[in-house]
């Protein structure tokens, strides 16, 4: 991804091996989650408007960007363990955690299995998995996967299979999805282990005062939004309308808004509120 500025890149050794992830600004720790099979790039525009706020942890899930996939093999639990062991190695004993898609059923898993550790919990486009949910997707193609070709013609149809999907009139974004793709160890196993997760055992378990984003434009995970609110008990939801699939992305200054007026800094989310608005209009214009 390229440098984003006043943000720190590094390894933390852990028992899941040299985990990569990125640090920035000071304050309460909030813990950033990927969609798969993207990186922490996904959360480029997000992070400087969150920093000047909070301290933003971001890490590549096992398996993408550029950490080692789990020896174990993937799965949520794991990814959800690999984030506790971040989280220790830079001695951040609490957090909130923010997930997107994937990112935010790894989310859910923390926030089930480690409730001492987890302050707030900010879940978007995230899908509520059940024996349902595992049985449609069982039979589902895949998502991010095309079987190369000598002339490279399968790069577009990954960059057609997500174009629908995203803001219109922004190639730049999907370039950056397919980057991530491209360096992902396997770019379908973060959607085989959502595949495989039963959420109805554990999203019971969840204490921390949750906040449930959905972005109306996103016909994956839109849907979910009422389902997973309601399973956890407190939570409360908001939409992003117009946000698709890259929502972080398209629309950082109204989710980090959301996000900062969830934790409790009202005065933060006011003011990158006006940005947000200042920079519509100027789309708009």
């Amino acid at each position: 991804m390229s440098p984003v500025p006043g943000v720190r890149y590094g390894y933390a050794d852990t028992r899941f091996g040299q985990l990569h992830y990125c640090t920035a600004g000071d304050g309460p720790p909030l813990l950033c989650l990927h969609q798969t099979p993207r990186s922490i790039d996904e959360f480029r525009e997000l992070i400087p408007l969150l920093a000047a706020h909070v301290r933003v942890v971001s890490m590549d899930t096992p398996g993408m960007g550029a950490s080692p996939p789990l020896a174990a093999g993937p799965s949520i639990e794991g990814y959800a363990d690999a984030a506790v062991a971040l989280l220790d190695v830079l001695g951040i004993e609490r957090a909130s955690l923010y997930g997107h898609h994937t990112g935010g059923v790894i989310a859910v898993e923390v926030a089930a299995r480690y409730p001492d550790r987890v302050d707030h919990l900010v879940l978007s486009s995230t899908p509520y998995v059940d024996e349902e949910s595992r049985t449609r997707r069982r039979d589902r193609p895949p998502i991010d996967q095309a079987e190369p070709t000598q002339d490279g013609s399968h790069l577009t149809t990954l960059w057609a299979g997500r174009r629908a999907f995203y803001p219109p009139d922004r190639p730049d974004l999907l370039d950056r999805y397919v980057h991530d793709l491209l360096a992902a160890d396997d770019p379908e196993v973060g959607h085989r282990a959502v595949g495989h997760y039963c959420m109805e055992t554990s999203i019971g378990q969840i204490v921390a005062p949750t906040l449930c984003i959905g972005a109306s434009a996103d016909p994956f995970a839109f849907g979910e939004l009422e389902p997973i609110r309601s399973r956890i008990t407190g939570a409360t939801s908001a939409v992003v309308e117009g946000g698709t699939v890259a929502l972080i992305e398209a629309e950082a200054p109204a989710v980090a808004a959301m996000i900062l007026e969830f934790l409790g800094t009202s005065h933060s989310a006011a003011a990158v509120g006006s940005q947000h608005d200042e920079a519509r209009r100027t789309r708009e214009n």
